[in-house]
């Protein structure tokens, strides 16, 4: 990978660094689309691996961007695309609270506060389908993850009784 090339991984991930509103992941449909469709340099199998080792392993779940940055481009992909995903948001975060502490009480800030609710809650549900959708590849996969929302939308269980339900179903060879 050329150098260009790095500096345009890491100018892109920067600039979704703002849009990470709810966490890096609802990003990763636009993170898709730049990495496989526009760049070629993963395949799906590639990006949604790098999100489920991510989300599997113990610590935070922005591990998938290094992991992405990793088979992009190795150690200094994986270097960049982190600092690009991890500097801008944290600068608008500390410049962010310090505003909203002297100015908490005031209609922009709660404004603001109200409005990045439902944008957070739709990025969540289009990085949701970015990888349902490229993975539910039989019948029986998009059942799973039919069964999967509706456990979501109308239980109060911990997901790890669906996960579990998920390992034996595999284990069984059911899906």
């Amino acid at each position: 990978m050329s150098h260009a090339d790095l500096l345009a991984l890491f100018m892109h991930f920067a600039s979704l660094s703002p849009l990470a509103i709810g966490g890096a992941l609802g990003t990763s449909p636009e993170m898709h689309r730049y990495l496989v469709e526009e760049r070629g340099w993963l395949s799906h199998t590639q990006f949604v691996d790098a999100i489920a080792l991510a989300q599997a392993a113990p610590g935070p779940n922005i591990l998938f961007v290094t992991l992405l940055g990793w088979e992009a481009a190795r150690g200094a992909g994986a270097l960049l695309a982190s600092v690009g995903i991890l500097l801008p948001s944290s600068l608008v975060c500390l410049y962010g609270n310090r505003l909203q502490a002297a100015h908490r009480d005031s209609r922009l800030v709660r404004a603001i506060r109200q409005g990045l609710s439902p944008i957070a809650i739709g990025l969540t549900l289009a990085a949701g389908w970015i990888i349902a959708v490229a993975n539910d590849t039989d019948w029986k996969l998009a059942l799973l993850t039919v069964a999967a929302a509706v456990f979501f939308l109308f239980s109060r269980r911990n997901p790890l009784w669906l996960m579990g339900a998920g390992a034996i179903a595999g284990a069984l060879g059911l899906v």
